[in-house]
Parts: C-alpha cells; sequence; structure tokens
C-alpha cells in the first residue's frame, strides 16, 4: 500500500502544531476559572459592644463551631473590628470575619436599620426627613464609605412599607426572613409579609435579593422567645472564601437563603430556574416558582426542579420547602 513521505518542512510543521496544542492545553483547561463553592453566611448579629449578651470572642466561637464559614458582627453604630478575631479563628477556606455595622437610624417611632458590610470605619447614622429619605441616605452613607447596605427587618415596629422600599435606590439586599421573634416577618392585620414585600418590589422592576439572618443578640439563653443565632442564613456561591468573592456573589445574587433547606445546586439562567435539593433523612419538599406580583407560576415535586420563563413573566424566583417547616429562597432571574 501507497504511503506519503513526510518532507522536511511537513514534519517540522507537524512538530510545531503538537507543541503548541501541548503549550495551550492548560490555559484552555483553566480558562473557566477555579470550581465554584457554596459558603453558608451570617450576616447579622450582635456582641457586647451593642446590645448582645456576649463578648465578640464567643459569638465568633459558636458560628465556627456550628460550621459556618463566614460571620458579620453588625453591632448597633459600631464597627467590632475582625482584624484581632480572624488571628485567632480565621481559617483557609473554612472561616472567615468580615466588618460589618448596623447603622441605625430612624423616622419618628420607626426604626430605620441598615446594614453595611465590609466597612472600613464606623458610619454614623443619618435622620431624614422622611421613611425613604432616612433610608437613602444610610444607604448612601454606606456606600460612599465603600461598603455595601442591605435593608434590616422592614416589618420591625412596621417601619417600612412596600411602596416606600421601592423607592431606595443602590439597595440590592434586604432582609425577607429575620430571625428575631419580633421582626413581623409573616405580616399580619393588613400588612403584608417579607415575601409578599418582596414582590412588590421585584414587579416594580428592581433587581432586590432576600437575605435570611439570625439577628442575633442572646448565646446564653435559647428559647422561642430568645433572639438566639442559628435560624437563619445565607449559602453564597463563590471562587474563594475571602470578602471579596463573597460580597461579589451577593451583589451578583450567587446565593440562596435558608431556615435549614439545603440545596445541592442552584442555577440561575437567563431563560429561568433550575434547583436540585440536598435531601435530609425522610423529609419530603415542594418548589414554588414565583412571579410577578407573587403569583404561583408552577409548584413541583420534582429534585431537581425547573421552571423556564415565557413571554409573559417578568420574573421567577424560588421557594423550597420541606415538610419540617423549613425553607430556602433562591434569588430571581429578570427576563431579558
Amino acid at each position: 500500500m501507497f504511503r506519503p513521505r513526510m518532507t522536511v518542512l511537513s514534519r517540522v510543521c507537524f512538530v510545531l502544531a503538537v507543541a503548541f496544542a501541548w503549550v495551550m492545553l492548560p490555559a484552555a483547561q483553566t480558562s473557566a476559572g477555579p470550581e465554584l463553592k457554596w459558603y453558608k453566611g451570617n450576616l447579622h448579629t450582635h456582641t457586647i459592644n451593642s446590645d448582645g449578651d456576649s463578648s465578640p470572642d464567643a459569638v465568633a466561637r459558636w458560628y465556627k463551631e456550628h460550621r459556618y464559614n463566614f460571620l458579620v458582627l453588625t453591632d448597633h453604630n459600631y464597627l467590632t473590628q475582625p482584624e484581632g478575631l480572624n488571628s485567632i479563628f480565621a481559617a483557609e477556606d473554612r472561616f472567615l470575619l468580615i466588618p460589618g455595622e448596623e447603622v441605625t437610624s430612624g423616622f419618628e417611632s420607626k426604626p430605620i436599620h441598615v446594614n453595611g458590610f465590609n466597612l472600613p470605619r464606623t458610619v454614623d447614622p443619618v435622620f431624614g426627613g422622611g421613611v425613604v429619605d432616612t433610608i437613602q441616605k444610610n444607604v448612601d452613607a454606606i456606600r460612599g464609605a465603600g461598603g455595601m447596605p442591605s435593608l434590616n427587618h422592614p416589618n420591625f415596629r412596621w417601619a417600612v412599607t412596600p411602596g416606600e422600599l421601592r423607592q431606595v435606590n443602590n439597595l440590592k439586599l434586604f432582609e425577607v426572613y429575620n430571625g428575631h421573634p419580633t421582626t413581623n416577618d409573616a405580616g399580619g392585620g393588613g400588612v403584608p409579609g417579607l415575601e409578599e414585600m418582596w414582590d412588590s418590589v421585584l414587579t416594580a422592576g428592581r433587581e432586590t435579593y432576600g437575605i435570611a439572618v439570625d439577628d442575633a443578640h442572646k448565646f446564653k439563653v435559647f428559647g422561642p422567645e430568645q433572639s438566639n443565632p442559628g435560624r437563619g442564613w445565607v449559602h453564597v456561591k463563590a471562587r474563594e472564601l475571602s470578602t471579596a468573592a463573597v460580597l461579589e456573589a451577593l451583589d451578583a445574587g450567587e446565593f440562596y437563603s435558608s431556615t435549614g433547606v439545603e440545596l445541592d445546586e442552584v442555577t440561575r439562567l437567563r431563560n429561568g430556574l433550575r434547583v436540585r435539593i440536598k435531601v435530609a433523612g425522610d423529609a419530603k419538599y415542594s418548589t414554588e416558582f414565583i412571579g410577578q406580583e407573587g403569583k404561583l407560576l408552577a409548584k413541583s415535586f420534582d429534585n431537581p426542579a425547573e421552571y423556564n420563563l415565557t413571554a409573559q413573566d417578568k420574573y421567577v424566583r424560588a421557594k423550597v420547602s420541606s415538610s419540617n417547616g423549613e425553607s430556602a429562597w433562591v434569588q430571581p432571574v429578570f427576563a431579558r
């Protein structure tokens, strides 16, 4: 059988091609960047530097021992610096403290509290001429200091209405669940709950993400009437456990909030959502896909559960509920 002979030039070209492919292979393999991981964290808790009952050391120890990956200490109008605590408790890819403060203001009898994450210094509260003005000025002050703002417990003493929240600019985060027993998360007496408030803001076209937090004050006495730790948290999907990576995930909505339900996978696509639940024991789960004005778009008992946006949908978010009463909230995807 005839076999064509390679010329010197063709052999050189062949060798060069192989060498080029070999050199480029590692770059091709790593072009997607590091693998994203889930990190569990609490974004709202207190120490004796404001109105908590325990030292910063004891609070940090509780969260690390309960397998959280990151924690923000948010004392009222006081920045509890985490450097010393990180020298003791921080561990690469295991645990990290992020600086924060609960900037505590108000209008008339209404408490207006805005958390600031990753602040370099204490931010003094600003008191405005109304609820919206007060929220906006404190959001702006936190942004001006280089931090990320989040509106706390809007239904605490019925401080913030959905219409007021819709008017605030440059605010991406708010608490859709707060574990303190006096924050009225579910609403009542004709006042909407925090999920209804969320859908009101989303329907208005505001890309707002809902976080779940402890708002823990009590680490020495436990009970349903106490503001204890371990009630609400977030799982962020990030490239690494660092302040920058955690905040980047929060800003992009690459996280879910939870009171106990864990998710193996959350895929937020341009055209919808896909959720895979981490089954715990014999618990049963349902996934609700919720859209404009809080309308139930679909309900699924499948795992994974998936929803694709239709031409009529403005956005879709998901809520996963378990038979033991725990929940998880997945951030919205907007129609583009």
